[in-house]
């Protein structure tokens, strides 16, 4: 008889598990004397990311051992093409935040079956901040439901970069520009717990950095998309993604997309792709 599939509760369960620990030995190169190097395309790494990836790496694959692997510190391996179920990983998001001595740094890992995030972890260990959710089960906060805090009548909070902070001005949107945070995906669910009200990213964010975020904020009904193609899709054979934006507030959608339009484009390829982003249907 066939071994029934494990459980998306169950993938959840091994993520968070592996997350906290994950985050232990990170920490124990925090604030300390660490070896770091640019990679070929100019981000940091430190031995950090390097030994937390190898021991995601043997326990998950141990534990799931039919399941694909994507990681932002691992060679890619084709194969994941192949495989129904894929970890995807980032051993430490915001790893130049993280060799300044900065607290946001994140762990995150997911679960994705058929390009779709079905299980996530996004776990910001010097903060005591687990994000967890899975398909379908709701997304919590260090085991509590997350609740969107809400601010009426006070302008949105949105953290952008320069070039798309000028076209928010010239369109006249009043809002305030809110703290910027090394890690995307933490940054990614504090719009989530309302902290802030969008969050927006340019191009060239790849799996490892959205994934685990992006199944929290999908269960908690927050819209994020690819302005160039619609709801993120993972575990392709090119795992890099147009400019992003995830918004708490959907009357901020037509003008936060167009921004991100107008400042990073989209591949020719995915031109046919724009005019979809004006409706809230997922792709």
């Amino acid at each position: 008889m066939p071994v029934p599939p494990t459980s998306h509760a169950d993938d959840l369960e091994l993520l968070r598990t592996a997350a906290v620990a994950a985050g232990i030995i990170a920490t124990g190169f925090f604030r300390r004397d660490v070896k770091s190097w640019n990679k070929e395309n100019a981000s940091p790494v430190s031995e950090a990311d390097i030994l937390v990836d190898r021991y995601l790496a043997a326990t998950l694959l141990q534990a799931r051992p039919t399941y694909g692997w994507l990681s932002e510190e691992t060679t890619d391996n084709p194969s994941r093409l192949n495989c129904e179920r894929v970890f995807v990983v980032d051993p430490i998001d915001g790893t130049r935040g993280f060799l300044r001595g900065e607290d946001s740094w994140t762990v995150c890992l997911a679960v994705v079956e058929n390009g779709v995030a079905v299980a996530g972890v996004v776990y910001a260990p010097m903060r005591d901040e687990l994000y967890e959710a899975v398909r379908g089960g709701g997304a919590r906060l260090n085991g509590q439901p997350i609740r969107r805090r809400r601010r009426p009548g006070s302008p949105p909070v949105i953290p952008a970069a320069g070039a798309v902070h000028q076209q928010l001005q010239d369109a006249g949107l009043n809002y305030t520009r809110g703290p910027y945070y090394p890690s995307l995906a933490y940054r990614l669910v504090q719009v989530a717990t309302g902290t802030l009200d969008a969050v927006v990213s340019r191009r060239g964010s790849q799996d490892w950095d959205i994934a685990a975020a992006t199944v929290i904020l999908d269960e908690c009904g927050i819209d994020i998309a690819d302005v160039c193609c619609g709801f993120p899709r993972f575990n392709k054979r090119d795992v890099r993604h147009g400019a992003l934006a995830a918004l708490g507030d959907m009357s901020l959608k037509p003008l936060l997309h167009a921004a991100l339009i107008t400042v990073y484009g989209c591949p020719a390829d995915e031109a046919s792709a724009v005019s979809q982003t004006s409706t809230d249907e997922r792709i």
